[in-house]
């Protein structure tokens, strides 16, 4: 299921140019209506599900209906983000509730290596190998279909 906004709990984030949730969308999805001052997802249809928007917003005004591997039909998903980590609140429908804390990220903010530690391939534009191919799939060279 899409992302959806709870218009009870959205401020617009307190009414900036852009919000949390358009600032973090990878698919640009969400929007502001300046009218209301409440964001909603425009294409609903094209949301990844990926829980970006959720995530971030300061609100909590952003819901996913999540799938019933990881919430049983009925339940519902709670995150409350911190500077380090993120609490998940599942609450099931037979009333118990299970916590679980996972940290934001893994390295330090702004420390990521873009290419991993493996150095740059040919930087041909035209190969068909990737940024740092073959070094990062343990290849000599890039398999290729023969014409």
């Amino acid at each position: 299921m899409p992302s959806f906004v709870i218009n009870e709990k959205c401020d617009g984030c307190k009414g900036k140019d852009k919000t949390a949730c358009m600032y973090i969308c990878p698919n640009d999805l969400m929007v502001l209506d300046k009218d209301k001052m409440k964001a909603f997802n425009r294409a609903p249809d094209m949301c990844w599900e990926c829980y970006s928007c959720v995530k971030i917003c300061p609100q909590q005004a952003i819901d996913v209906r999540g799938y019933a591997d990881f919430v049983p039909l009925g339940a519902s998903v709670v995150p409350l983000r911190g500077s380090e980590d993120i609490m998940w609140t599942v609450k099931f429908r037979n009333g118990s509730v299970k916590r679980f804390k996972f940290p934001i990220r893994t390295t330090p903010e702004g420390k990521a290596v873009p290419n991993g530690g493996f150095n740059e391939g040919a930087g041909d534009l035209a190969s068909v190998a990737l940024f740092t191919e073959p070094a990062s799939l343990n290849m000599s060279a890039v398999a290729t279909l023969k014409k």
